[in-house]
């Protein structure tokens, strides 16, 4: 059972990364992100692979609490007696202890998201008039930007627990791939915050003649 939180966390970051690069287009490439959002909204493998994903993150949530709760319960009452790691990596430390606030952010963006641009879906060759609108409201802006930095802060944490789950971490590896995992939370984290602001950006200059 303790195997399958990794698991699906495997699954919904390699989601992620695919969605990141798609988006991307959004700013890099308006044309090719509207072929692209076409393409995918006509696949017929799109809706079995959203229930998919959709069980997966069901499946991810409810493991997480479970195991968040077994925590507690076997901690009792005990507070954290400080803020700082006793490895002296402070940042870790609170990664993994904001791990539920920045899964909860997470959620109640996704619900956000999939109600402004999934349902109902953009027709074809609207879905980046529909991205700028969604983003039009300083909130929802709010939202996505704090979305992002959420992501960094529960991929940091995510991806050592990973690690350690599939008994990946050693003495030897463990410098290396602790790199590795922050320099993705620090990328897909950085870049999910700061896509929404620059999207914005260029709305701006595009309506100021630009």
């Amino acid at each position: 059972m303790a195997q399958l939180i990794p698991i699906t966390a495997t699954i919904l970051i390699l989601f992620v990364l695919g969605h990141g690069l798609g988006a991307g287009l959004a700013l890099l490439n308006p044309a090719a992100f509207e072929r692209y959002a076409t393409a995918l909204h006509h696949a017929p493998w799109l809706l079995p692979l959203e229930i998919s994903l959709a069980l997966v993150a069901l499946g991810h949530l409810g493991l997480s609490v479970q195991r968040l709760v077994a925590n507690r319960r076997a901690r009792g009452m005990v507070a954290y007696s400080q803020w700082r790691s006793r490895r002296g990596q402070p940042l870790a430390a609170l990664s993994g202890r904001m791990a539920p606030v920045s899964g909860a952010l997470l959620l109640l963006f996704l619900v956000v998201h999939l109600a402004q641009l999934r349902w109902p879906r953009p027709g074809d060759g609207l879905e980046r008039q529909a991205l700028d609108l969604a983003l039009a409201s300083p909130w929802a802006l709010l939202l996505y930007v704090l979305a992002g930095v959420a992501l960094g802060l529960h991929l940091f944490h995510g991806a050592e627990s990973l690690s350690r789950s599939f008994g990946w971490l050693d003495e030897h590896n463990a410098t290396g791939l602790r790199l590795a995992g922050r320099t993705l939370a620090a990328v897909v984290g950085g870049g999910f915050a700061l896509l929404p602001l620059m999207l914005r950006s260029a709305v701006a200059l595009e309506v100021a003649g630009i």
